[in-house]
C-alpha cells in the first residue's frame, strides 16, 4: 500500500495506520541490528585484550626464566636419602663447637652475678601484672630496672631446670653419648606427676636429646637421666647444683634439693637469683641454643619411629606478642605452691638486653602476658 498523504493543520503529513505499522517494524529491525553490531565489537575487544594479556604474561615468564638459574628440587622426605641427616640433625644440631643463633652471638653482659637497685629502680604496681614476684634486669649493667618482691624467697618449680641444664652442659663431654631409659625413672616421674618427654622404658636417646627434653617439654625423666649420667646419682648431682650456686655467689639466696623442681621448702631462690642463673646459662653456648629452640625433633627410634616433637610453648606463644623486641630464650615452671612462673631473655629493638623473672601468676597465658607487659612497660 502506498503512502497516503494528508496535510494536517500544522503542515505535517498524516500517515495511514498501515504505514505507521510498517515504520515501527523497520525501526525494530534497525535497533536489533545495531545491538548485534555492538555485541560483536565488544566480543572482539575482549578477545583482543585476552590475547594481548596472554602474550605479555608469556613474555614475562620467559624473561623470568632467563633471569633466574634453575633451582634444585629438594625432596621433603629426607629419610629416603641414605646420606640425609637424621631428624635430630635437621633441627637444632650442635656443631663441633656450638654456635648460637646470630642474635645471640654477642653477649654484652655485665660481669659477675651481683645485681643492684637504686633510686631509678621502679616498682611494679600495675594490677594488670598478676604475678606476685617479678624482676627485670638490664644485662648490660646489672641494674634492676623494675621489681615486685624481686629479692624475696620464692619456689622456682621447673625454672630449676635452667640450673640442671647448666650443670649438665658443663660436665658432658660427649653430647652423642647415649642413655637407656630405666623403669625406676619412669616410675618416679609418674608417681610424682612430673612433666615428661615420654621416653619408653628401654628406649635409647643421646645426651643432646636429653638436654632438649629437659627444657622444651620440661621433662622430669630427662632431668633424672642427666643427673645419673653426669653424677652417678640424683643426690650427687644436686650437690653439684648447689656447688654451682655457690660459684655464682648466690648461696645465700638460692638452694636446691632436686633437679626437677618438685616442691620442697628447701628448693628455693629469689627472682633475682633465678635471673642470674639464667644469665650464667646464656653465657654457655650449648645452654643458650637449647633455651632458644622453638621446635626440636628427636631421632627416630623403634619406640618412636617418627621421633618425638618437642616444643617450647612459652617461646611459641610469645613470639607474635608485643614485647618491644624479641624473646630469645625461656623456661617456665608450675607447682601449686609457686603458681605459674617463668624466666625469659629478650633483646629489645634498641639492642638492650634483659632478663625477666616472674612467679605466682594465675595461669600459663597470664604469665606470658605479664612478661609482655613488663618488657613493654619498663624495658628501653
Amino acid at each position: 500500500m502506498g503512502i497516503i498523504e494528508n496535510p494536517g493543520r500544522d503542515g505535517h503529513l498524516i500517515y495511514s495506520k498501515n504505514t505507521r505499522r510498517h515504520e515501527y517494524g523497520y525501526r525494530a529491525r534497525a535497533r536489533k541490528q545495531r545491538i548485534k553490531i555492538l555485541l560483536t565489537v565488544l566480543a572482539a575487544g575482549l578477545l583482543i585484550t585476552a590475547v594481548v594479556f596472554g602474550v605479555l604474561k608469556i613474555r614475562k615468564l620467559i624473561l623470568a626464566a632467563k633471569a633466574e638459574p634453575e633451582k634444585e628440587v629438594i625432596e621433603l622426605d629426607g629419610f629416603n636419602d641414605p646420606d640425609a641427616p637424621s631428624a635430630g640433625e635437621i633441627i637444632g644440631e650442635f656443631p663441633e663447637e656450638p654456635e648460637a643463633p646470630e642474635k645471640m652471638e654477642k653477649l654484652p653482659f655485665f660481669e659477675g652475678y651481683e645485681v643492684y637497685k637504686d633510686g631509678d629502680t621502679k616498682g611494679i604496681y600495675s594490677e594488670e601484672i598478676i604475678s606476685n614476684y617479678a624482676i627485670l634486669i638490664d644485662l648490660k649493667t646489672g641494674h634492676v630496672v623494675a621489681e615486685r618482691n624481686g629479692f624475696s624467697k620464692m619456689y622456682p618449680a621447673s625454672m630449676t631446670k635452667v640450673l640442671t641444664l647448666l650443670v649438665a652442659a658443663e660436665h658432658l663431654d660427649d653430647l652423642s653419648a647415649t642413655f637407656t631409659m630405666t623403669q625406676d625413672i619412669a616410675d618416679f616421674v609418674y608417681t610424682n606427676d612430673c612433666s615428661q618427654v615420654g621416653y619408653a622404658v628401654g628406649e635409647t636417646m643421646t645426651m643432646k636429646e636429653l638436654l632438649y627434653g629437659l627444657i622444651m617439654p620440661s621433662g622430669g625423666d630427662a632431668a633424672l637421666a642427666l643427673a645419673r649420667c653426669v653424677a652417678g646419682s640424683t643426690d650427687a648431682f644436686v650437690e653439684m647444683m648447689n656447688d654451682k650456686v655457690a660459684e655464682l655467689g648466690l648461696q645465700d639466696v638460692a638452694h636446691f634439693t632436686n633437679p626437677i623442681g618438685i616442691f620442697d621448702e628447701e628448693n628455693y631462690c629469689t627472682p633475682a637469683a633465678m635471673a642470674m642463673i639464667m644469665k650464667a646459662a646464656l653465657e654457655n653456648p650449648v645452654c643458650r641454643e637449647v633455651l632458644g629452640q622453638h621446635i626440636y625433633v628427636t631421632a627416630p627410634t623403634e619406640e618412636h619411629p617418627d621421633g618425638i616433637t618437642l616444643s617450647n610453648l612459652f617461646l611459641r606463644r610469645i613470639e607474635d606478642k608485643e614485647t618491644g623486641g624479641e624473646v630469645l630464650g625461656a623456661k617456665t615452671g608450675y607447682v601449686n605452691e609457686s603458681g605459674n612462673c617463668a624466666v625469659s631473655y629478650s633483646i629489645q629493638n634498641s639492642d638492650s638486653r634483659y632478663i625477666c623473672v616472674t612467679g605466682a601468676s594465675k595461669g600459663a597465658w597470664r604469665c606470658i602476658y605479664d612478661h609482655c607487659d613488663i618488657y613493654t612497660g619498663f624495658a628501653e
